[in-house]
């Protein structure tokens, strides 16, 4: 799948730091956790290698300049960040291998609940899908001996 080449966000200093955490989310195809993004710097070619805690600094920093959207599991302290795109998407999460399935749709699109009197404006939401993936799902129909 090809990803769309996002330019460097305006009012944002370029670092070797920040433009290695901006390659990494950049050719990500799902969302990554910062242990990820720290991984997948180091192997990057030609990249600044980063301490876990700048790429935590350079993830808020992101997020509050909205070049990066912070999502948190159910469930779990972590969090994933991916950048902002300007689209919207929702993904189902496995909760034995933690494994991330991006969503071909929004299951809200036909059923937003309208809001009395026009008293509030929605703009987005978000709807978290939690299960086993179809790998989990068949190891633990094995224990069970369905």
């Amino acid at each position: 799948m090809s990803r769309e080449q996002l330019q460097w966000p305006e009012g944002v200093k370029r670092t070797k730091q920040r433009e290695s955490v901006f390659a990494v989310l950049q050719n990500a195809e799902r969302p990554l956790s910062a242990m990820e993004i720290c991984t997948a710097i180091d192997k990057l070619d030609g990249a600044a290698s980063a301490w876990l805690s700048t790429v935590y600094r350079v993830l808020e920093l992101f997020v509050e300049k909205d070049v990066v959207v912070k999502t948190s599991l159910i469930n779990s302290d972590m969090a994933l960040y991916e950048l902002n795109r300007l689209q919207h998407k929702h993904y189902a999460t496995c909760i034995k291998c933690h494994k991330i399935i991006a969503l071909d749709n929004c299951p809200m699109e036909q059923s937003a609940p309208p809001i009395e009197n026009g008293s509030f404006q929605v703009i987005g939401h978000r709807l978290e899908f939690f299960g086993y993936c179809k790998d989990c799902s068949k190891t633990l129909m094995e224990k069970c001996g369905s």
